[in-house]
């Protein structure tokens, strides 16, 4: 094994877990891997300092092994002075959340006049329960800058009977309501959901709903 190197992280995909290093000595960016990392604390971050070894994969490309930092972790940007929030913003979200005992009426509603299984119950009550605990969980990774939920994944919980649980985290939590780009996806996966459980447990308003009874 050669001796070590040092670089500088230029690129980095996070989703992937890979990214380049630009070597100090020059040449071209050499690969490296989320797994040559180790274990810390923090994610790689792109102009991170780094030092390695040049080693290659089995099939014989070159690559970045036993990366240590340089530095230390990369700081947190000083926290802006709090703004006092209008309490506008608090009924907002008060009302945001009588979202979920209106559909709570909704599926009883529809119960009592077409009686549906009681997994449905389960399903909401059960995907809502294990939503709420990822966000909490990926908020605490986003505080200690360690690998993050992937969006798709919430959003898939989400459409599969999980919003409840969703909105409710993004209410308490403060977590992730702060992006308009994700709260768009978000709201359309809980219009699908709603539609697709009036289209199958409402036989009155959709004849096909009528084999589920």
């Amino acid at each position: 094994m050669g001796s070590r190197q040092q670089g500088t992280l230029t690129q980095w995909d996070d989703a992937k877990g890979y990214g380049f290093i630009t070597p100090d000595a020059g040449g071209g960016r050499l690969f490296v891997h989320a797994r040559a990392f180790g274990l810390r604390s923090w994610r790689p971050y792109v102009g991170e300092r780094l030092s390695y070894e040049a080693g290659r994969d089995p099939q014989g490309k070159a690559r970045a092994q036993r990366v240590k930092a340089l530095q230390p972790r990369r700081p947190q940007p000083a926290a802006r002075a709090a703004a006092p929030r209008p309490s506008a913003d608090a009924a907002r979200g008060s009302v945001i959340l009588m979202l979920i005992p209106a559909f709570a009426a909704l599926v009883l509603a529809v119960h009592l006049a077409w009686p549906m299984p009681h997994a449905v119950w389960g399903s909401y009550m059960a995907l809502s329960l294990a939503t709420f605990i990822v966000y909490a969980g990926d908020k605490r990774a986003a505080r200690k800058g360690q690998w993050r939920v992937a969006e798709s994944t919430l959003h898939g919980l989400a459409l599969f009977c999980g919003w409840p649980g969703a909105l409710l985290a993004q209410q308490l939590l403060a977590h992730k309501r702060g992006k308009p780009a994700f709260m768009r996806v978000f709201w359309g996966t809980v219009a699908l959901n709603i539609l697709a459980f009036i289209a199958l447990f409402t036989p009155a308003l959709n004849p096909w709903g009528r084999f589920l009874h």
